[in-house]
C-alpha cells in the first residue's frame, strides 16, 4: 500500500489485529504474494485471476489474527473463465483445504450498481512507499497489512471512450471501477484532468494499492465492493499528470479495481457449485445453523 505520508506505523493506516480486516488475506502461489479477502462461506477467498496465470505450485492463504498467523493449504482455484490479458474478469476463487479461523471476519459482497462517486477503504499486503516517490520494491512489506482511503471516480469503459487511443486497454463496461491518487494539487488530479471528474483527494487517509495489493479487497459499508486488480501511469498526448511518470503508484496515477456487483452472479453461482448437495429451491435453503455448528 502506497500511502499519502511515509509514516506507516500511524493508527490511520494500521489494519492490525481486531479492525474488522482480519479476514483480509495473504495469498502466496509459486513465489509470489498478493492479498485477498474471506468470503461469506468461511471457505472461499476472493483475489485476482492474474496472480495464478503462468505460476505453478499449490497456493496458500496466511491469516493474521489474534491467535497470531495462521497458513492454510488450499484444494482448488478456480479464475474466471473469461479473463483476459486486458485485465477483464480479472476475479479468482480459492478454497481453502479447512475453514478459516473462527475468529477472522467474512465478509458480504457490496451488490449495489453505484460505487462510482464513492468512497472505499482499501486493505491489502502490498509494497510500501510514499506518493511522492511511489512503492519500494522491499519483500517485508508482504507481510505488512495496511489500509488507506480513496473514491471511485470513473468506470474503465467510460475513461477508454475518453482517451481512446491515449489508453492502450479496453475495459468492459461497468466491470472496473477506477480511482487516482490525488494530492490535492489539481496538476496531479488525473481523472480530474483526463476525464473530467475533478476530486483532490481525502489528505493523509488517501492511498493507492500497489504491487502486493493485487487481490485485496475495496470496502464500501463494510462489504466487498471491488478487487485490487492493477496501476497505470496514464497521459493524454503531451498532458502528463504523474509526478515522476513512472509506474510505480505515485501520485497521479490511477489504479483499477474489478467491480463486484458486475461479478456477483458468478461468485454466488461458482461457491454454489462447489458444494455437494446444495439447495436447488428457496424453501430448502437453510436459515438458521444450531449453536455449536
Amino acid at each position: 500500500m502506497v500511502t499519502t505520508t511515509n509514516d506507516y506505523s500511524h493508527a490511520r493506516y494500521s489494519a492490525g489485529v481486531g479492525q474488522g480486516f482480519d479476514g483480509v488475506v495473504r495469498v502466496s502461489v509459486g513465489g509470489y504474494y498478493a492479498s485477498g479477502s474471506l468470503l461469506y462461506d468461511g471457505r472461499a477467498v476472493l483475489t485476482a485471476a492474474h496472480l495464478f496465470s503462468g505460476r505453478t505450485g499449490a497456493a496458500s492463504v496466511a491469516f493474521t489474527t489474534a491467535s497470531g498467523t495462521q497458513t492454510l493449504s488450499t484444494h482448488q482455484v478456480v479464475q474466471h473463465p473469461s479473463y483476459d490479458f486486458n485485465s477483464n474478469n480479472d476475479l479468482a476463487i480459492v478454497w481453502l483445504a479447512t475453514s478459516a479461523p473462527t475468529v477472522a471476519e467474512r465478509y458480504n459482497l457490496y451488490r449495489a450498481t453505484d460505487a462510482v462517486g464513492q468512497q472505499f477503504a482499501m486493505v491489502g499486503y502490498g509494497q510500501l512507499g510514499v506518493g511522492a516517490t511511489g512503492a519500494a520494491s522491499n519483500t517485508a512489506s508482504a507481510y505488512t497489512k495496511l489500509t488507506a482511503a480513496n473514491s471511485f471516480d470513473v468506470d474503465g469503459a467510460a475513461l477508454k471512450a475518453q482517451l481512446a487511443g491515449d489508453m492502450g486497454w479496453n475495459p468492459l463496461a461497468g466491470t472496473q471501477l477506477l480511482a487516482d491518487f490525488d494530492n490535492g494539487s489539481a496538476a496531479n488530479d488525473a481523472l480530474g484532468v483526463l476525464a473530467n471528474k475533478p476530486h483532490l483527494g481525502l489528505g493523509v487517509q488517501e492511498g493507492l494499492i500497489a504491487q502486493g495489493d493485487s487481490g485485496g479487497p475495496a470496502f464500501i459499508d463494510g462489504k466487498v465492493a471491488g478487487v485490487g486488480s492493477y496501476t497505470a501511469s496514464l497521459s493524454a498526448g503531451e498532458v502528463r499528470v504523474d509526478v515522476d511518470a513512472l509506474s510505480n503508484s505515485s501520485f497521479g496515477e490511477v489504479a483499477a479495481w474489478q467491480n463486484v456487483s458486475a461479478y456477483a452472479q458468478w461468485i454466488d453461482q461458482t461457491m454454489r457449485a462447489h458444494y455437494v448437495n446444495a439447495p436447488t429451491r428457496a424453501q430448502d435453503v437453510q436459515t438458521s445453523v444450531t449453536e455449536g455448528n
